[in-house]
């Protein structure tokens, strides 16, 4: 990829850095990557601009500086992906994160836009929030472990037939780590 085709990326920690048109493209990425099959919050395509706005909007109201920032990528100033790092402040698990609904837009996969957010959130998360691991759960049958585990990411369990999709189909929760930042 070259620097004119990488993706802006950038952080954000309160509810008063996104307006109203960047929340509308978070919900319009988080509907099409949902709808495509994205193992991103809503197992159940399709998904209404109603349930997703209304877990778009929790989300944004809980962004703060300590416990919950949102990773945005942007290429020619249109929103390309996006992904949430959380902690929880509890003094016996506040040095490690997680990350929640990883996700490219449809219309920009294959230019390296999750592997840019990946390596940005590790940033953030060891630089500005001052975390020492970072956790994540994927859905199996995804390809999504080799994905994480070429940014390093290693598998440490897996609840089997946790992901009930369809009567016939269930998948493994697999919980991976990556350590140290």
């Amino acid at each position: 990829m070259t620097s004119r085709n990488a993706p802006e990326l950038r952080q954000l920690c309160h509810q008063d850095e996104i307006d109203t048109d960047q929340s509308r493209e978070l919900i319009d990425c988080w509907i099409e990557v949902s709808n495509a099959g994205g193992a991103v919050g809503f197992p159940f395509p399709p998904v209404t601009v109603e349930e997703v706005a209304l877990a778009a909007e929790q989300l944004i109201a809980g962004l703060h500086p300590d416990r919950s920032r949102l990773v945005l990528a942007t290429l020619n100033g249109v929103l390309a992906g996006w992904l949430n790092v959380r902690r929880d402040p509890h003094p016996l698990v506040a040095h490690w994160g997680t990350l929640h609904h990883v996700q490219s837009h449809p219309a920009f996969r294959g230019r390296g836009i999750g592997s840019a957010l990946m390596n940005h959130a590790r940033q953030v998360a060891r630089e500005d929030m001052a975390l020492e691991h970072l956790h994540l759960a994927a859905r199996s049958g995804m390809g999504l472990e080799h994905f994480y585990g070429g940014l390093g990411f290693k598998e440490i369990g897996r609840h089997p037939g946790a992901l009930r999709l369809a009567p016939g189909d269930d998948r493994d929760e697999i919980f991976m780590v990556l350590t140290p930042l």
